[in-house]
């Protein structure tokens, strides 16, 4: 097990120092999607959002973190529902719709981003290192579903929704529509979680078989000088 995991890391590596700028295009991209599709789309189908802010009350974070007199417990419950920024739009009625990204929605971000971006990067080396390998291209294609299914069905708002602060997570797809019911909004909260934990599984599924791949390949490569050189000074085959 501990070989497998070490020739996984290594494929994983050897492929990320081969194609570094696949690495940081596909990840910054996807980080951006993440970030700037949901107020792009609610922007579209809904109102143009009106206001953006940072949270203003970030600077007393450290403070409230090293010294502040709430339990431990309390403060572990609060930090990944903190509110980092968020978009809105206001209407005569109070708040048309908000995208707020807390701290559990910016780490989530951040890791499928740098998955997307170690899938992609494993799926361009392995189509240069083998072109015509079939079941590269067949997986290459399976992650770029995966891709789009994280796309739509990853992307959820959190804090102030359409139906007012503390509302359920839902997608920002649920947000596109008026007068959902409370029912519906949570069943959409509920499937955004299981597509969300779904798609996390089977990128990092991916970048684990990749790895292997190219792992193997690349061990395969060297065993094969070592057995080949005598063969040829002797005129012999392996066999």
């Amino acid at each position: 097990m501990w070989e497998a995991v070490i020739l996984v890391q290594r494929g994983i590596v050897r492929a990320l120092r081969s194609r570094p700028g696949v690495f940081t295009g596909v990840a910054a991209g996807v980080f951006a999607l993440y970030v700037f599709l949901p107020p792009a789309l609610l922007s579209l189908v809904r109102k143009p959002f009106d206001y953006f802010a940072f949270n203003a009350w970030l600077p007393e974070l450290p403070h409230y973190l090293l010294q502040g007199e709430a339990p431990l417990q309390r403060k572990l419950e609060f930090i990944p529902n903190l509110a980092l920024f968020w978009f809105s739009a206001d209407s005569p009625y109070g708040v048309d719709w908000g995208f707020a990204v807390t701290v559990a929605d910016l780490l989530r971000f951040l890791s499928l981003s740098l998955l997307f971006g170690a899938y992609f990067t494993l799926v361009v080396f392995m189509r240069n290192l083998a072109s015509g390998d079939r079941s590269t291209a067949k997986f290459g294609r399976g992650g770029g579903v995966s891709g789009a299914l994280a796309s739509v069905l990853g992307i959820s708002t959190g804090g102030c929704t359409v139906m007012g602060c503390g509302a359920p997570v839902i997608p920002v797809v649920g947000l596109a529509f008026v007068g959902l019911s409370s029912g519906a909004l949570a069943l959409l909260a509920e499937f955004s979680r299981v597509a969300t934990a779904l798609v996390f599984i089977a990128v990092t599924v991916g970048v684990v078989y990749l790895g292997w791949q190219v792992g193997e390949r690349e061990l395969r490569g060297k065993g094969n000088v070592n057995v080949q050189e005598p063969a040829a000074v002797q005129g012999t085959s392996p066999g």
